[in-house]
């Protein structure tokens, strides 16, 4: 898409131009000042102070409150900045960046995650990219934060990898003027990793802007996005490997040559896949009726457009057929699919204090998915079967939103459905909240979806024979009640009950070869969730538990009866004023064995099987954190048990979990 990469240079330049002017200004002028000549921060104030040296005044500003600097999501939920340590940001120290206890990491940092609870896709009516393995850290639409600051602000993140790598996350935000806010970001990790061909290296960029006019009628919310995520991939432990492996005992590395990981044999050596995606997205509205008062109705007309293309590519410089079976290249394997995808919503939204807030928008989206040709294969019978190229199409939907709160209920509802085009689909949520005393929250939830499956399901072309099809699945059908009961300061307690039908995963067919099926019967899955936190004196005990039923997919849905999670720890205030905080314990991890997903890396993609379970070990971390102002210092040694036991343990079926290592790293806030 040429007309698309021009744009999208054009988008970037034009950010990175702003904020470095904007860096220039605020070097002579830390705090702007608004037309009437207050300062940007309400909370700010100018004091005279009396110099001691040279006994003149001098101008002293307060640092603005934390409060000010603004957080604000995708829904325009606010929050801000928040440079504490506690049990809950020790979770969130990870290569996502949020807490991944429903998640099991294969080896290396940057590599697939084996889901110990089935992941819950975005609200969505058009099916989604395929490759889903390679999407835990691809940043979505609703991933994206925007920001509004009194004085810049910058975050660092730093953290080690596994041989030769590190991972970094570099963030700076500013407000050029009280109503513009641009920020530029960017995510980067390099991990060798401890086997043979398993690097990983990746780059998620982002710029955001923000504006709002003076008369605050006209809004504007703006980011653009650059990614690319890229794993050498090695297919797992070879047969031989597996031996190598189960034969290491522990406290003899020195005698034993496979305690060096690298030597251990895996499937090839020869194999990588990459992720790529850019989006521009743009949220603008206009207040035709602005809203003066609290007995006032205020009318904005909006407009939001979304340009995203994404691809997916497998290369391999020779093919492994005993692993994936014929192919039509004894060469270089090379398989891309890409997705263009072009959408446009245009809305009005209601605002009154009586009845709430209402939106009603219309969606048309443009999606272009596939591949440069038609493919012509022989069946086993004799006969001719095409597979296509491409799915391309228009859809057009019509939704709406509802927020309102009701003698202290907080009440919503939104839903969309396709009301034209090749797909058809549609979501719904409703629901309510209710605080009691400012101590007890209960929330409730109902849900139904019916969508199409993602698009590798539905067509998917490779230079690997049996990796070709054309399916036309039915839509998934999904129903789910959900319920949230949390008690300040004590637990929080999570419920839900989904029914699926039509469910669509892969599997192993008998040729060991990857397939698309899709389930005939419902599943009905029960999950509860407890969260804990218990405090005493300066000891804290954090606990997690998660139990999970599921009821007719047996062997197509699989996950683990129960997931534990227990951080026993000390904290306390050091030295003079308290200048350090410190924070150390020990986590436990554990989730019962089960029959857990497989790894195929020609689809980037977790298949059901039935032959090999994980999970009935414990894993244990150490963590040793501090805070020293804004600076949060990370320090863990990780899988700690691993070392004391033998290696018979496994992240998916063939590919070893994490070794014992020790991994240090910080979050450090500067405040301009």
């Amino acid at each position: 898409m040429p007309q698309f990469d021009i744009l999208m240079r054009k988008n970037i330049l034009f950010i990175i131009a702003l904020v470095f002017t904007s860096v220039i200004w605020a070097q002579d002028k830390n705090q702007e000042e608004t037309e009437g000549g207050s300062v940007f921060s309400q909370n700010s104030t100018r004091k005279p102070n009396r110099s001691s040296r040279k006994g003149e005044f001098q101008d002293k500003k307060e640092k603005p409150p934390i409060t000010d600097y603004k957080i604000i999501t995708f829904k325009n939920d606010t929050t801000h900045v928040d440079t504490t340590l506690t049990i809950q940001k020790d979770y969130k120290f990870n290569y996502l960046r949020r807490d991944d206890f429903e998640l099991q990491p294969i080896n290396n940092v940057g590599q697939a995650y084996n889901s110990l609870a089935k992941q819950v896709e975005r609200d969505h009516v058009l099916p989604l990219f395929g490759a889903r393995a390679r999407h835990f850290n691809f940043m979505e639409a609703v991933d994206i934060r925007y920001y509004h600051v009194p004085t810049p602000l910058t975050e660092l993140y730093f953290k080690t990898t596994f041989e030769q790598g590190q991972q970094v996350d570099a963030f700076f935000t500013v407000n050029t003027s009280p109503r513009l806010n641009l920020s530029i970001a960017y995510k980067g990790v390099r991990s060798l990793g401890k086997y043979q061909h398993a690097l990983t290296s990746s780059g998620n960029f982002r710029a955001t802007a923000n504006y709002v006019t003076k008369n605050n009628r006209y809004k504007v919310r703006t980011h653009f996005v650059s990614q690319d995520l890229l794993n050498e991939e090695n297919g797992g432990l070879s047969a031989e490997g597996l031996n190598q492996y189960l034969a290491i005992a522990p406290f003899e590395g020195e005698e034993d040559e496979f305690t060096d990981r690298a030597s251990i044999t895996v499937n090839f050596e020869n194999a990588e896949s990459i992720l790529l995606g850019k989006r521009f997205y743009l949220d603008h509205q206009y207040a035709l009726l602005k809203k003066t008062d609290s007995t006032s109705t205020g009318v904005s007309l909006g407009h939001i457009m979304d340009l995203t293309d994404k691809s997916f590519q497998f290369d391999q410089t020779a093919a492994a057929t005993d692993f994936f079976g014929e192919s039509y290249e004894s060469g270089v394997i090379f398989d891309k699919v890409a997705l263009e995808d072009f959408s446009n919503q245009v809305f009005v939204d209601v605002s009154n204090t009586w009845f709430g807030n209402f939106r009603i928008l219309g969606k048309s989206s443009n999606y272009n998915y596939g591949y440069n040709k038609v493919l012509t294969q022989v069946d086993d019978t004799g006969n001719l079967n095409t597979i296509t190229n491409r799915l391309k199409g228009d859809i057009y939907a019509v939704g709406g939103e509802y927020q309102n709160t009701y003698k202290g209920f907080q009440l919503f509802a939104d839903g969309l459905t396709i009301i034209d085009g090749d797909f058809e689909g549609n979501y719904f949520n409703a629901g309510a909240g209710y605080n009691l005393n400012d101590k007890y929250v209960l929330s409730g939830k109902i849900s139904a979806s019916s969508v199409a499956p993602n698009y590798n399901f539905l067509l998917y072309q490779s230079d690997y024979v049996n990796y070709n099809w054309q399916n036309d699945f039915e839509n998934i059908e999904t129903q789910k009640i959900q319920a949230n009961i949390k008690v300040k300061n004590i637990a929080e307690i999570e419920a839900s009950y989904t029914n699926i039908d039509k469910y669509t995963y892969f599997e192993k067919n008998a040729d060991s070869i990857t397939v698309p099926a899709q389930f005939g019967e419902s599943i009905d899955v029960l999950k509860i969730k407890l969260t804990q936190g218990i405090k005493f004196w300066k000891l804290g005990l954090d606990n997690t538990v998660m139990y999970q039923s599921v009821s007719g997919g047996d062997g197509i849905y699989n996950v683990p009866e129960i997931v534990t999670r227990n951080s026993f720890y000390f904290q306390d205030h050091w030295f003079k004023k308290n200048a350090l905080f410190l924070q150390t314990g020990v986590t436990f991890r554990y989730f019962t064995s089960y029959f857990a997903d497989g790894y195929d890396p020609v689809l980037s993609e977790f298949y059901t099987q039935n032959d090999q379970e994980i999970g009935g070990f414990p894993q244990i971390d150490l963590f040793f954190n501090a805070k020293i102002r804004q600076t949060r210092i990370f320090f863990r040694v990780e899988n700690f048990g691993e070392a004391f036991n033998q290696n018979n343990e496994f992240s998916a079926p063939g590919y070893a979990p994490r070794d014992a290592v020790i991994r240090f790293g910080l979050v450090w806030n500067f405040f301009l």
